[in-house]
């Protein structure tokens, strides 16, 4: 039996699974979406997602036609149609089907789409090794154009520096802001380490706040490390003791070389690998 996709309110198999050509989300990237993690049956930080998915849809005037409790009981209830425990969510909220026009009030109503999945964002061997990144020429979008803290369905700016990442024979790119500091890589945030203490780019410098990098910081804290969110330089980058990107789907992974400069000696540092071990062990529950 395949895969299961919820599609507003009934489970359809994935190959039944179907949008209108319509809809907004496809003609015009307009709607909101979240990816989280389960773990052992469980959604890793499920509630922050939860609120992270409303405040966006808010953000864009787009009401999600569930309530977060009863959008929450879909989650579950879609992985237990799929028989998954340890899985990858996708929840899509687009603004429904419309005209070809721009005005968002023609929709007939929103669309709402779960989506669960078992999910390896990067080789395992690569957690041992370390990530090869480089710098994207593709800006971060600017704050006041749209905020960056809306998770929309349009990544059309993180997927032109995706593609500079591939072309350059590596699968992550760091994003610079419109003043050259570090903001994010194309799906992932981003931390250093140097002199023990961590440091990762502030909200204001064009990031998402990942729930992955909140809980880092948290992790962090509880375990005695000096954690903060400060302006970083490419210079920051390059001169760190260690460096490692957080994500819902990579959770902690180390980077061990950028722009073709040797992060530190070369190998996954040991705050990521004790920060590693205390977030699986958290989404673990123990």
């Amino acid at each position: 039996m395949g895969l299961k996709v919820y599609v507003s309110g009934q489970l359809v198999e994935k190959d039944e699974a179907r949008i209108s050509v319509f809809d907004r989300g496809l003609l015009y990237g307009d709607g909101v979406f979240e990816g989280l993690r389960a773990y052992g049956g469980t959604i890793f930080r499920c509630r922050q997602h939860v609120d992270r998915l409303f405040d966006s849809a808010r953000a864009i005037a787009l009401t999600i036609p569930l309530t977060e409790d009863k959008l929450t009981q879909a989650m579950y209830d879609t992985l237990e149609a799929n028989g998954l425990s340890d899985a990858y969510l996708r929840v899509i909220v687009t603004r429904g089907v419309g005209s070809l026009g721009l005005d968002p009030f023609e929709c007939r109503g929103p669309r709402l789409i779960i989506i669960t999945d078992r999910i390896a964002l990067y080789p395992p061997e690569l957690y041992e090794t370390g990530l090869e990144i480089i710098t994207a020429a593709t800006v971060r979008n600017a704050p006041n154009a749209v905020n960056p803290r809306i998770k929309s369905l349009n990544y059309l700016n993180n997927i032109l520096a995706k593609i500079e990442g591939l072309q350059a024979g590596v699968i992550e790119a760091i994003m610079l802001n419109s003043h050259g500091m570090v903001a994010e890589c194309t799906g992932d945030n981003i931390f250093i380490a140097a002199g023990g203490a961590l440091a990762t780019p502030p909200s204001h410098a064009g990031i998402l706040a990942g729930i992955t990098r909140d809980a880092v910081l948290g992790l962090a804290r509880a375990a005695g490390i000096e954690a903060r969110e400060r302006d970083l330089t490419s210079f920051d980058l390059y001169a760190a003791d260690e460096c490692f990107l957080t994500g819902t789907a990579a959770e902690l992974i180390s980077v061990v070389k950028i722009d073709g400069r040797t992060i530190g000696d070369g190998k996954p540092g040991p705050l990521a690998r004790r920060l590693l071990a205390l977030l699986r062990a958290e989404a673990a529950g123990k």
